[in-house]
């Protein structure tokens, strides 16, 4: 048998399963880099004990780590990493809240929050809604072990390939107007990742838009001052102009997103 059909999926469980490692990994989630001193106080252990972390989530192919100098700046080392946690949190079961702060950190992630570099949260959700009922977006049905027969590169799924769900995501002609007349260019984006993903809202149970398109789109909010970084990591606010703004190109309701 050939071995590369197998792989060690308890090596990575373990290296994400301890507490403080998986406290680096969810301040990474957000996309960017992150020195160890910041990882050490997000995990809330010292700046000696990080770096026995830190090297186990390297080994592990979770973190990849950039040199600037003297300085040492680690991330997520792709996309897929970020997804993972994604799921993970839609079978773990919720922290305690034992502070005010915690509260409001907890009530500002289900808002609106980044997963590495595209929207989820209620957010999230209400943007990829939005989006197929301006027919932007189209979800084909891909049946059990089929591939959507336009599964290509303008369409994708929250998994390893299209043809182990039941659900792919199109990006339609007219879609690729309107986001262009938004300031999107579909046709420019990077050819090595998928354009149309996926991932399931571990808060909302529903999809969010992920892939070169969610990142464009989100990128494209920022860049009109639609969106802002938040307080706290991975958090980020809808501007009193990204809540007309929203509300007016994509028809996202103020009542889906509070």
């Amino acid at each position: 048998m050939d071995a590369r059909t197998e792989t060690d999926v308890a090596h990575v469980a373990a290296a994400i399963g301890d507490p403080s490692r998986a406290k680096v990994l969810l301040a990474l989630a957000g996309g960017g880099a992150l020195p160890a001193s910041a990882l050490a106080a997000e995990a809330g252990v010292s700046n000696s004990t990080i770096s026995g972390h830190l090297a186990r989530l390297l080994d592990a192919r979770l973190l990849t780590v950039e040199l600037d100098g003297r300085h040492r700046y680690y991330r997520l080392a792709t996309t897929d990493v970020a997804r993972a946690l994604e799921q993970l949190a839609l079978i773990a079961r919720p922290l305690p809240v034992r502070s005010l702060n915690a509260d409001t950190r907890a009530k500002a992630l289900l808002r609106a929050r980044l997963c590495y570099d595209h929207l989820a949260g209620r957010l999230g959700v209400a943007v990829m809604s939005a989006l197929q009922e301006r027919e932007i977006l189209a979800a084909e049905r891909t049946g059990s072990g089929g591939g959507s027969p336009d599964a290509g590169a303008e369409a994708g799924a929250g998994g390893a390939g299209a043809g182990s769900l039941d659900v792919a995501y199109v990006l339609t002609a007219h879609g690729r107007q309107e986001l262009a007349a938004f300031g999107v260019e579909t046709d420019r984006l990077p050819r090595r990742r998928a354009s149309v993903r996926y991932c399931v809202d571990w808060a909302e149970q529903r999809h969010h838009l992920a892939g070169a398109v969610g990142a464009a789109l989100t990128a494209r909010l920022f860049d009109l001052e639609w969106l802002r970084h938040g307080k706290y990591r991975r958090v980020v606010h809808l501007t009193d102009a990204g809540r007309e703004g929203l509300a007016t190109t994509f028809g996202v309701r103020g009542d889906q997103v509070d």
